[in-house]
């Protein structure tokens, strides 16, 4: 018997309805009724004693072992949070011999332009205000890549007091689709923030953290998404925010769909949604349980499960609808609103493989009334993917051009808007248009 029927059987003995289950374990009664029948994986320790615990089931019965009397306290084993990176032992993370190590430095110097230029500073010397768009993808994850493992140290890193103003910019320019103003500002944050000493710059971090893993997953860069999930949680943990430690629980649900690990990614996102702590947090605490439901849904729709995929997505809209006007969590994961979750159902629609039922809720969204840029130029994206499966040349070329208005350098660093370009040019026959964007993302024909 499976722990699902195990646990359907003992509530309908008990008089229990799914509502009641629903309560004592946190969940919705629509996803009791899901584990119950095998549509969610019922596999996570941690979910299975919650049921055991609700239902008085044996842990043995569902495939637990008894929970074990925990071990005393080792004297000085350390405790705390992800440790402290080492000391900068590298001067310049950029230093090396060759071609592509003066590329990097013009880059990172034309970045620091940018940078200053940003916030009304003087600037020393000449150089491009822009850097090349194609390859600031490739630039903002090495930067990212050196600042995690404690490698380079610069004048410019903010000093422990400047830390929470320069996380509002870093994130004002995520939200921006400024990867120049991303790439300047996101590295030299995280070194700063573990160069701080003491635990009240922990919260920081673990945000600073968590956008990075945004941007990581953005670019392809799952290993090191890993890396920075991991530790944006165990800092958010550290410092009893529950808001972050669901954010970085998305993530990582993100980061385990994308390797192909979908029963993990369901699990992480919905044991995360059904965390009391998010019930007590208020509105911000509702608009982080409906992003964790959409991106349980989007994870259904990777098996093709459109019907699961649109009960979730119904889930998220009613959560929304309960907050009324206002966009939440702008400034920590994108937002959450009704727009939002329109937004999240045209790519699901997309997955689930239906390209013209993706169209059509496109269709039913004004890009104008998601809360930001990235957001808007997402919109375009996922258009276009749309359109592209449709066979659609025109229309996704057009959607493409209308990220690209919206957010150059996003559209010209993610790799599968790049992959998106090289398909079409390999597809069939090429425009004007379509060969000026393919030289502008730096694609090759």
């Amino acid at each position: 018997m499976s722990p699902g029927e195990r646990v359907r059987r003992t509530r309908r003995a008990q008089g229990m309805s799914l509502v009641q289950l629903g309560v004592r374990t946190g969940y919705s009664a629509a996803q009791v009724s899901r584990l119950e029948r095998g549509k969610s994986p019922m596999t996570d320790v941690d979910v299975l004693r919650r049921f055991a615990l609700a239902l008085g089931i044996p842990p043995q019965e569902l495939g637990l072992a008894p929970i074990p009397a925990a071990p005393p306290p080792r004297p000085g084993m350390p405790t705390g949070p992800y440790p402290r990176l080492p000391a900068p032992t590298v001067d310049n993370p950029g230093r090396g011999d060759g071609e592509d190590a003066v590329d990097r430095r013009k880059l990172l110097a034309d970045l620091a332009v940018t940078a200053a230029a940003a916030v009304g500073a003087p600037v020393i010397g000449s150089g491009s205000a822009k850097a090349d768009g194609a390859r600031l993808g490739d630039l903002l994850v090495a930067g990212l890549r050196d600042a995690m493992l404690g490698l380079g140290a610069d004048p410019a890193d903010p000093a422990p007091d400047q830390l929470a103003t320069e996380l509002s910019r870093a994130t004002a320019s995520y939200n921006a689709s400024d990867y120049s103003g991303l790439a300047a500002r996101l590295p030299r944050l995280l070194r700063a923030g573990h160069q701080a000493v003491g635990s009240d710059h922990y919260p920081v971090l673990a945000h600073t953290y968590l956008l990075a893993t945004r941007a990581l997953i953005k670019l392809d860069a799952s290993d090191l998404g890993w890396m920075a999930a991991d530790r944006a949680r165990q800092l958010a943990q550290a410092t009893g925010a529950p808001l972050a430690v669901a954010e970085a629980a998305r993530q990582q649900a993100v980061l385990a769909r994308q390797a192909g690990w979908r029963d993990q990614a369901l699990a992480l996102a919905l044991n995360a949604a059904a965390e009391p702590a998010l019930a007590a947090a208020g509105k911000a605490g509702a608009a982080q349980r409906g992003l964790l439901i959409q991106c349980a849904a989007y994870t259904v729709a990777h098996e093709g499960d459109q019907k699961g995929m649109r009960q979730l997505t119904m889930e998220a809209a009613a959560i929304a609808k309960t907050l009324v006007a206002g966009t939440h969590l702008k400034d920590t994961a994108g937002g959450f609103n009704n727009a939002t979750v329109q937004l999240h159902l045209i790519s699901a629609e997309y997955k689930a493989g239906d390209p013209s039922a993706a169209i059509a809720a496109a269709d039913a969204l004004d890009p104008r009334l998601l809360p930001t840029v990235e957001r808007r130029s997402l919109y375009y994206m996922d258009r276009a993917r749309a359109y592209a499966r449709w066979e659609r040349r025109d229309e996704c070329i057009a959607a493409l051009l209308e990220a690209e208005r919206l957010a150059p350098e996003e559209t010209h660093a993610r790799p599968a808007v790049k992959a998106m370009i090289n398909g079409l040019l390999v597809s069939g026959r090429t425009t004007p248009e379509l060969r000026g964007l393919a030289a502008r993302a730096g694609v090759l024909a």
